[in-house]
């Protein structure tokens, strides 16, 4: 199915004590390494220990929105415009060049000490009307004009180009698109661009980006033949970009494979899209499926020595294109709408190295919420130690809770506490929580229920308060008593 990156309408603004909340969400919420100082760790720490990327797509204008601020600083050490490189945003006119939203784009990754990721710079979509109307040779001008004046102006900034995107047909042809640089160029087309991008910058990398080619396919395969000549002819390219844009529980699972292929040829790879759609609402069933899905694509990633990382399209699920284009699809990200992180940015960091990875199969062998039965090696008094966050805002708040396990290693977990002034849970993440009254019980989801000794699990929720909204006095982890950390 053919993808579109056009920038959707953003939804409706949610309330400013959502926002709140999200903001407390976008720095609370952690995985945490084993050890007795508790030491945050984002994706951004577990991606550096690996030496890969983790990045996403940027829309400059939303920085000024603090939740999403907040996790972009904190999460990703890599930073792509979501639009702002393309043709038509940087030579609306014929050689008439504007840069200010890529720029701010570029100053953003600069002072964050992000790395800098190009996209796109030739592309049949998002082309302004002048560019359209232009014969063969004209179009060609152009086009390396276009490429001098954009990849000239980032030179020594950008870590890698998506020089060509989707340049290849849908379908099991494995033939070009019929795009206008196809029709009126002709073949040469895709070399005149990459040979342009290597003289306008020539030490970022060259690569070509392109939708449903996760799998061995036939459009893959096209692309596979494409880089393997150019390799023998000496024509510069350097990486391939694999967008997946999937959707949930069919992640090809040739992945890696595909991956390998390519590294194989001397190129790197890259996951430059990523987001994972299902029908909305969500459900708990294909939540926990979208998680196991992000962690083969990560995976997957982690397994091909030469695939530098994986780029995730957007932050929140509030700001992705998919339902625009894909009405009554969505929820593709790993935050949602109130930037609260789905499981599947738990798994990402499991993917990652960070917690504790288990099978997303793994029966849940949780105890029952009613009679919390200890899963082997049941903590003894002390054995653990639980910091509990909190943000309050006029009747609402959130809270995260990590549990740090000193004792024996766990393959399930109940945490139990009290609130004292009617405080009611209305929803919950990494966790199924239940309250009877005053008494809360938070067990184990079906990915994070095995704990080693040293190990930390965290999870979250949202609640009402009728104004007071004091901490819980203690915890409980498989009925015996933590420490407050």
């Amino acid at each position: 199915m053919r993808i579109h990156h056009t920038s959707r309408r953003a939804r409706s603004a949610v309330l400013a004590t959502v926002l709140a909340a999200a903001t407390a969400l976008a720095v609370g919420v952690t995985v945490s390494r084993p050890g007795a100082a508790e030491a945050a760790t984002t994706l951004k720490s577990l991606a550096d220990a690996k030496g890969r990327d983790i990045g996403f797509a940027l829309a400059p204008d939303r920085l000024g929105e603090s939740a999403y601020k907040q996790i972009a600083d904190a999460e990703f050490n890599l930073v792509v415009a979501e639009n702002a490189m393309k043709w038509d945003a940087t030579e609306p006119t014929r050689g008439q060049f504007t840069f200010a939203q890529g720029d701010a784009v570029a100053d953003y990754a600069a002072a964050g000490g992000k790395k800098l990721y190009g996209h796109t710079l030739v592309w049949h979509n998002q082309l302004p009307g002048w560019a359209s109307g232009l014969s063969g040779p004209e179009l060609l001008q152009a086009m390396k004009n276009h490429i001098a004046g954009v990849a000239g102006h980032y030179r020594g900034k950008v870590v890698a180009w998506d020089v060509v995107n989707e340049a290849f047909a849908d379908g099991g042809s494995g033939g070009r698109r019929d795009s206008v640089f196809q029709q009126r160029i002709g073949n040469s087309w895709i070399e005149e661009a990459f040979r342009a991008a290597r003289a306008a910058d020539p030490a970022a990398d060259l690569c070509i980006n392109d939708y449903s080619t996760d799998g061995v396919n036939a459009k893959s395969t096209a692309i596979y033949n494409l880089v393997r000549d150019f390799k023998t002819r000496g024509v510069p390219i350097d990486c391939v970009g694999f967008q997946a844009h999937l959707i949930v529980g069919q992640v090809p699972g040739d992945l890696q494979a595909n991956l390998q292929r390519f590294a194989d040829l001397g190129v790197d790879v890259r996951i430059t899209e990523l987001d994972i759609r299902m029908p909305t609402p969500p459900t708990a069933a294909n939540l926990a499926t979208q998680a196991a899905d992000y962690r083969k694509v990560v995976t997957a990633c982690l397994a091909v020595s030469r695939c530098a990382g994986v780029t995730t399209w957007g932050i929140t699920d509030r700001y992705s294109w998919i339902p625009e284009v894909f009405p009554g699809q969505g929820a593709a990200l790993i935050w949602d709408d109130n930037y609260a992180p789905k499981p599947a940015y738990q798994a990402v960091a499991e993917a990652l190295g960070g917690g504790v990875t288990a099978p997303p199969s793994t029966p849940n062998t949780s105890p029952s919420p009613t009679t919390p039965t200890p899963g082997p090696g049941t903590p003894v008094p002390g054995a653990c130690v639980v910091s509990y966050v909190p943000n309050s805002w006029n009747n609402g708040f959130t809270a995260e809770v990590r549990v740090r396990n000193d004792g024996a290693a766990l393959t399930g977990w109940t945490v139990g506490f009290a609130f004292t002034a009617g405080q009611q849970v209305t929803n919950a993440w990494n966790t199924t929580l239940t309250q009877s009254g005053a008494q809360v019980l938070a067990r184990n989801a079906a990915w994070n229920g095995t704990v080693p000794t040293g190990g930390t699990v965290s999870f979250g929720f949202q609640g009402t308060h009728g104004g007071s909204n004091p901490n819980p006095a203690a915890f409980t982890l498989n009925g015996a008593t933590c420490r407050n950390g």
